[in-house]
């Protein structure tokens, strides 16, 4: 089934949605952290079509548990539930924990200069490893803006990107 412009754009989230979205995900993140007995300030932002929420904190060490990437994920995902659960929509959520989203930027920005690498030295392409569709979005964009090409392969978990020249 294919969606006409019409109904793409009438399942898209207005800003009112998207601002409703990061005030229920803020609240099932503040009972997360009260259970876990962890100090986060919240804070939520709409952009690019989705809600952003960010859970940062005084103490630099109280979120080190929480913002290792696969962590950072789950609870985006726990996060997402909670949302559709309470919306009845599919929710695009964004979660960053700690500034791990910015560590996280940095880290893929470095693998695809390695993959970059890889191509200056006679590969005609080059592989990352599978990541979410937000971070090869974020590869894409780097990638671009690197003057290469990118494209997504494989299903679900085993999604990568593959770099070549343009």
């Amino acid at each position: 089934m294919t969606l006409s412009p019409e109904s793409a754009e009438s399942t898209e989230a207005t800003v009112e949605q998207l601002e409703q979205e990061g005030d229920i995900a803020a609240d099932y993140l503040e009972e997360l952290l009260d259970i876990a007995d962890i100090d986060g300030d919240l804070g939520m932002d709409v952009r690019g079509g989705r809600a952003y929420v960010s859970v940062e904190a005084d103490e630099s060490g109280s979120l080190a548990r929480l913002s290792h990437p696969d962590t950072v994920q789950a609870l985006q995902e726990l996060t997402r539930l909670a949302v559709q659960n309470r919306t009845g929509r599919f929710s695009r959520l964004i979660l960053d924990v700690g500034g791990s989203r910015d560590a996280r930027q940095k880290e893929l920005e470095v693998l695809v200069d390695r993959a970059i690498a890889r191509l200056d030295e006679g590969a005609s392409q080059a592989s990352l490893p599978p990541m979410s569709s937000y971070e090869r979005k974020l590869v894409h964009d780097v990638v671009s803006s690197r003057g290469f090409i990118s494209e997504s392969y494989g299903e679900g978990a085993d999604r990568h990107t593959v770099i070549r020249r343009s």
